[in-house]
């Protein structure tokens, strides 16, 4: 997995009114088995939930124009990397992206099978560090809905799921080698959460970035092999049914002792007051 694309984002969209408002359900979960390097091909049947985002502007027709991931939590509410939607990265500011989609329901990047819904609102997260990489996250809304089996279930602070040795998947269509062999079709790999110290240990500092065990998530595997890399940013970590994190950020890919960082999904519910759209909570209303 590598280090984000962008170092600087240079304006964040301030739309924390929109973001509230956005519109989600409490989701079931996903199924407990189910890039990515060291992975194998899924068909994105098994992961509904699992979007790519699409600028054909900026990245031509080839694989549907996809650049980053995403993971749908709401039947109109995506979230994915704060650094995926950087000037850098988009080539113009978030707000003038005007051909920015979600493409769902589309294992194979070549065909057409699946929805292209466009994005009609951004919000990137205004405690985006770009230096720490801390709170790496944007909420798209879709002028669309999906269906609601294409929702999977938020993780809240304290889930179980977060515990050390847990088995996670990643889902994506990025470098399947770390060298730019970019998939065609949807693949995943398995990897373990990690202890926060293996990630502390990993990336102390500045020049190797800084894991931060509030925002953040250390996952992979101690002798590397499995992992995320390019093109992955955004997509979903998944473990015990529920989604955990975000991919991010990293140093190489499945590199040993480089293990993956992920944004911590309980922080996100956190930051935006989403505790109403974990499992087996109430219903949040329209407005909240």
């Amino acid at each position: 997995m590598r280090r984000p694309f962008v170092r600087v984002l240079t304006r964040p969209l301030v739309l924390v009114t929109a973001v509230m408002a956005i519109p989600l359900v409490s989701a079931v979960p996903a199924a407990s088995d189910g890039v990515v390097v060291g992975g194998f091909p899924v068909d994105v049947s098994d992961s509904p939930w699992t979007v790519a985002l699409s600028s054909r502007d900026r990245f031509g027709g080839m694989r549907s124009g996809q650049f980053c991931g995403a993971v749908a939590v709401g039947p109109t509410t995506v979230l994915t990397a704060a650094h995926c939607m950087g000037e850098e990265v988009l080539g113009v500011p978030p707000g003038r992206a005007h051909d920015l989609k979600v493409v769902a329901g589309r294992t194979d990047l070549y065909s057409d099978v699946g929805q292209e819904i466009a994005v009609s609102e951004i919000w990137v997260n205004p405690a985006y560090d770009s230096y720490s990489n801390s709170g790496d996250f944007a909420v798209l809304k879709l002028a669309e809905p999906l269906p609601q089996a294409s929702v999977i279930a938020m993780t809240g602070a304290g889930d179980p799921a977060y515990s050390a040795g847990t088995e996670a998947t990643v889902y994506g269509w990025g470098d399947t080698s770390g060298v730019g062999s970019y998939a065609h079709g949807l693949r995943a790999a398995r990897v373990h959460v990690l202890r926060d110290s293996v990630c502390e240990n990993a990336y102390p500092g500045p020049a190797d970035g800084s894991y931060r065990a509030k925002t953040m998530v250390c996952a992979g595997e101690p002798q590397g092999g499995r992992d995320s890399c390019q093109g992955d940013s955004g997509g979903p970590l998944v473990a015990q049914g529920r989604l955990i994190g975000l991919v991010s950020w990293g140093s190489g890919c499945g590199r040993a002792d480089s293990p993956g960082v992920y944004t911590r999904v309980s922080d996100i519910v956190r930051t935006l007051r989403w505790e109403a759209a974990l499992p087996g909570a109430e219903r949040p209303s329209r407005g909240g």
